[in-house]
């Protein structure tokens, strides 16, 4: 590091920073405490299994994710309720179906005596019932799902934008919507829907099975006995539809993230003529994506096969039965229907419970990569501690170095940035200023040695909740979709059309007010429709109303020409309270400043 004032001898000491804690990888599903040597025989079995049936390791176990649900499950309880609720009525409705239909069959061949008119309208009665409750049911998910999606993308978001920043993200911004998109619909709908619905499915099948065993127990116990046979089951082939089902919304994500990039930079693409590469990769991404949704498809295709043959034969097996009752006239023709229904009644709740387990295997694996982008930690929560200004920033002995560096990126700097005081940092590409920034705004931690903020009273550490003190405008074309003035409003959310004009006029950027619509001249993505020089401005302007002690502005001038520089350099520079801190390669910048620091590359 070379600078012209305030430096002191340097140390070469290194303290890489420790990887944050993850989830350990357990296994649940097998999981009862045995003694050791039937623990011993139970995980060879175990290897055995997954070898024959190619079952992968898991990044969570069940225990874990159902932990994470149960959490998730909390701010949904409301509509899990109302749907479960209107479920077990429905349930009630359709057993109380099976009794009228026989009645009504019954009195009209006159087994049983009654009026068929009576008998009729309670049908009727009930279908009605059955159609209120499905326009309530439809009317629940879709008023209160939306609302619950919302809920849950909203506090991921946040949750993203409180974890701490590491400069190097683990998943591609394609990726991360996906999984905000995708995978939050997947368990809202697991939350809310699927298991009040499971809820009702099983009241269905147990009030089936108890009315089929007071017709005929020996039936009833033939129907349900293959139950027990579909749990065993469901044990493979829930880890196995879960590791497909992984690979296959991985693989997706893929393909969001190519298409999201080629969108991006379609005019970097055009420019390049590289329209068959990018199309050729999309098409290398949606192949792989088919060839893992094929693989998918065949186990749950042949799974599905095997289960419904078991159904057919047991709907095959009651109906014979009831044939020969009748036959021999123990069974009337209405309580023969009746017999049907109440099959069908129990084996349409069981198949179900089967399309229940692709439904677990969907929501597992959407909570999984939910949980993976909370496993970064959280920054340091409280209320932000703002100083009185002017601040200044002290640097003492700092060192870092990213995860994946084989050295340090910033060596035992020691720098004071007075209060007040004008500095510009200066260094080639990859010397590490962006790192420095990084470090003054509390994003990253020194690995080594100090970095405080203070003024006259006070001195404290940098840290997240110091960070209101600092306004910062980045390098590019940082305008979001929108207006002018709701971007402006960033920075100040309730400020006047009054301070707007002042703040646009010191960032030399009123030619705003000549456009057709002044502030409220939309801006598409990344402020398209305006030139890089406007649009450094407009966010020059923004980081004004914000107005904070210390302001890091990044090659904030680099699309400006030397007049409209300069003239925005001394409008910047006639707040004396501020300490400005400019990163830099233009010589107008360094000589409105009071010092510089140099940076040179390990």
């Amino acid at each position: 590091m070379i600078f012209d004032r305030r430096h002191s001898g340097m140390q070469n000491r290194l303290c890489l920073g420790q990887t944050p804690a993850r989830w350990r990888k357990t296994d649940s599903v097998w999981g009862k405490l045995q003694p050791a040597g039937a623990k011993t025989n139970n995980m060879n079995i175990k290897s055995k299994l997954k070898h024959i049936f190619r079952i992968p390791e898991t990044k969570y176990s069940s225990n874990v994710i159902f932990r994470w649900l149960w959490l998730a499950w909390r701010g949904n309880r409301l509509q899990a309720t109302l749907n479960a609720a209107i479920g077990i009525l429905s349930v009630a409705v359709s057993l109380f179906s099976v009794w009228a239909v026989k009645n009504a069959i019954d009195v009209a061949s006159g087994v049983t005596e009654g009026n068929i008119y009576a008998a009729v309208a309670i049908m009727a009665g009930l279908i009605l019932m059955d159609f209120a409750l499905n326009i309530s049911s439809v009317w629940i998910r879709n008023i209160l799902g939306i609302k619950a999606q919302n809920r849950m993308q909203q506090q991921l978001l946040d949750r993203i934008l409180r974890s701490e920043w590491h400069g190097r993200e683990s998943f591609h911004s394609g990726d991360v919507l996906n999984r905000l998109e995708i995978d939050v619909t997947n368990v809202v709908n697991f939350l809310t829907e699927v298991i009040p619905n499971s809820i009702s499915t099983l009241t269905l099948f147990v009030g089936a099975f108890l009315y089929l065993l007071m017709m005929d127990w020996r039936l009833a116990v033939t129907i349900v006995i293959m139950v027990p046979v579909v749990v065993i089951f469901s044990k493979i082939y829930v880890r196995k539809m879960r590791s497909l089902t992984r690979e296959v919304r991985d693989s997706d994500s893929k393909v969001q993230s190519v298409l999201q990039e080629t969108i991006q930079h379609r005019m970097l693409i055009k420019t390049l003529e590289s329209n068959i590469a990018a199309v050729g990769k999309l098409e290398d991404t949606q192949s792989e994506l088919r060839n893992k949704v094929v693989r998918r498809t065949k186990f749950s295709v042949f799974s599905n096969l095997i289960l419904n043959l078991g159904f057919s034969l047991g709907y095959l097996t009651a109906f014979t039965w009831a044939a020969i009752r009748m036959s021999a006239g123990t069974l009337t023709f209405g309580g023969m229907t009746a017999f049907l229904q109440l099959v069908n009644r129990i084996q349409s709740p069981a198949r179900q419970l089967t399309k229940l387990i692709p439904s677990f295997v969907s929501v597992f694996t959407a909570a999984e990569r939910l949980m993976e982008l909370e496993e970064n930690p959280l920054e340091e929560q409280g209320e932000p501690i703002e100083l009185s200004g002017p601040c200044g920033i002290r640097l003492e002995n700092v060192s870092y170095a990213y995860q994946d560096d084989e050295g340090n990126v910033i060596r035992n700097l020691t720098f004071n940035f007075p209060p007040g005081s004008c500095t510009a940092i200066l260094g080639e590409t990859g010397s590490g200023k962006t790192t420095l920034v990084r470090i003054i705004l509390a994003l990253l931690k020194p690995q080594n040695g100090r970095a405080t903020i203070y003024n006259r009273k006070k001195n404290y550490e940098l840290s997240p909740r110091l960070r209101t003190n600092f306004v910062y405008v980045p390098q590019g074309n940082t305008l979001m979709s929108g207006t002018i003035r709701e971007n402006l409003l960033l920075g100040k959310i309730n400020a006047t059309d009054d301070e707007l004009q002042q703040a646009l006029q010191t960032s030399c950027a009123d030619f705003v007010f000549a456009l057709p619509l002044g502030l409220d001249t939309p801006c598409s993505e990344q402020g398209g429709g305006l030139s890089e020089g406007q649009a450094q401005r407009i966010a020059i302007a923004r980081s004004l109303l914000r107005n904070r002690n210390i302001m890091l502005l990044d090659e904030v001038t680099s699309a400006l020409d030397p007049d409209t520089e300069r003239q925005l350099l001394r409008n910047l520079l006639a707040q004396q309270n501020k300490t400005v801190i400019f990163i830099t390669h233009r010589p107008a910048v360094i000589e409105y400043c009071d010092q510089t620091l140099t940076i040179e590359k390990i």
